[in-house]
């Protein structure tokens, strides 16, 4: 193992962690698709065990036994090892969960790939809060859809929040980004979906009714807080659906409204 005692936090290498914003990590030139930070070992692990390659991995002294373990198979990857105080300043907050990780980012699969032999998939639509997609693709990961589908203007599922918050699972679940809904809507139709957009609508159907007899192959299709699905997903539609609330309360949190249908739906 590779251990780089920081004594410059000025180095080069450890721009990964200290000058380069979570979107300007996914933009670097090299290494080719970018980049992202895999915060904790657990969740670095994950991201090894799912095929994603390390570039470089930072900790403080206490964490390197996780390190060494971690990077078994890969020992040529530098490990920068630095005290709490001169992490934190490098960062620019405190590394409690022991561990960064700038990975490379995997090339993502194609639609037809990623749904041909799955049954419950679903899709995000321009949903831009990485908390919710995070939590989303727990939800995912816990009731067995087996892969998800991000528009083009949802928020990245291996931001750092997201990845956090999903307990590693955006490392675990099958994903790749849907494209415009003029394109995406016949691809879905041609593998054998059924479009099923979570709204509040008066032609809507209840979401216990439509479990009951629910097609073979579903797509669950999720909007962003506030403004829902747009027209254009709810025209892609074949079915609206809803959750029956109680005492004046119409809706649920995208995330929590996504775990109470994938839990109906679950086959």
């Amino acid at each position: 193992m590779q251990i780089i005692p920081i004594t410059d936090r000025d180095l080069p290498d450890l721009s990964d962690y200290s000058r380069l914003t979570d979107v300007a990590l996914r933009r670097v030139s090299e290494p080719a698709g970018g980049l992202y930070i895999a915060e904790s070992p657990k969740v670095i692990a994950r991201a090894i065990a799912a095929g994603h390659q390390p570039r470089s991995l930072l900790v403080q002294e206490q964490w390197l036994p996780d390190a060494e373990r971690l990077l078994a198979d890969w020992p040529d990857v530098p490990v920068y090892v630095g005290e709490s105080r001169v992490l934190e300043t490098l960062t620019g907050y405190n590394l409690h969960r022991g561990a960064l990780a700038a990975m490379h980012r995997p090339a993502l699969p194609s639609v037809a790939e990623l749904i041909a032999d799955a049954r419950r998939i679903v899709i995000l639509e321009d949903i831009v809060d990485h908390t919710n997609v995070g939590a989303i693709f727990r939800s995912v990961a816990g009731l067995g859809a087996d892969a998800v589908l991000i528009t083009p203007r949802c928020a990245d599922p291996l931001y750092r929040r997201s990845v956090r918050v999903s307990m590693g699972t955006v490392l675990q679940v099958p994903w790749t980004r849907l494209p415009e809904w003029d394109e995406a809507t016949p691809l879905l139709h041609a593998a054998g979906f059924h479009l099923a957009a979570l709204a509040l609508s008066d032609e809507a159907v209840s979401l216990d009714r439509f479990a009951a007899s629910a097609p073979e192959r579903v797509a669950l299709v999720l909007g962003a807080e506030g403004d829902g699905l747009s027209a254009h997903a709810l025209r892609a539609a074949d079915t609206v659906v809803t959750i029956p609330m109680l005492h004046g309360v119409d809706s649920l949190n995208v995330a929590s409204a996504s775990a109470v249908a994938l839990y109906a739906l679950r086959v």
